[in-house]
C-alpha cells in the first residue's frame, strides 16, 4: 500500500492516512480481508509517529472500514464493503457533503461544475463486486 502525504497541508497527518486508506477501499487497492501494515511499521515507513497512524487507525475502526484485533492486526472489513452503510452513516455524511459542496460555491464553482466533477471522482472508483457497469 502507497500512501502519500502532504506534510505541509493544514489536514492533520492522521486524517490524511485515514482518507488515502478510504480512497484505497473505494478504488479497490485495498479489498476486504486485506491486512494493513502494523502502526509501527506505517509510522517507520512514512517517518511519522506510530502513535499518528494508531490513531488514524483508531478513527477507521470507529467508522467501520477496518477491524483491529492483537492476532491479525488490523484487516479491512469484509462486511463493510458489501453491506448497507451503518445506522447513523448517510445523515453524517450528509453533513459532511454540504459543508464540501458549500466550499466549492464559496470559492465559484458553478453548480455544473461541481456535478461534473463528483460525477468524475465517482466513476473513478472500482465498480462493486456484482456490478454490471
Amino acid at each position: 500500500m502507497q500512501l502519500t502525504l502532504d506534510l505541509d497541508s493544514e489536514v492533520p497527518i492522521y486524517q490524511q492516512i485515514r482518507d488515502r486508506i478510504v480512497e484505497a477501499i473505494a478504488d479497490g487497492d485495498l479489498t476486504a480481508g486485506a491486512a494493513l501494515p502494523s502502526t509501527r511499521q506505517l509510522g517507520v515507513d512514512l517517518a511519522i509517529n506510530f502513535h499518528t497512524v494508531n490513531k488514524a487507525y483508531d478513527l477507521l475502526r470507529q467508522q467501520g472500514f477496518i477491524r483491529i484485533n492483537r492476532k491479525s492486526g488490523a484487516v479491512v472489513r469484509r462486511d463493510r464493503l458489501s453491506g448497507p452503510p451503518e445506522a447513523g452513516f448517510s445523515d453524517e455524511w450528509q453533513s459532511r457533503l454540504r459543508t464540501l459542496l458549500a466550499e466549492a460555491v464559496a470559492q465559484g464553482l458553478s453548480p455544473q461544475e461541481v456535478q461534473q466533477r463528483a460525477g468524475n471522482v465517482l466513476e473513478s472508483f472500482a465498480a462493486p463486486k456484482g456490478s454490471t457497469t
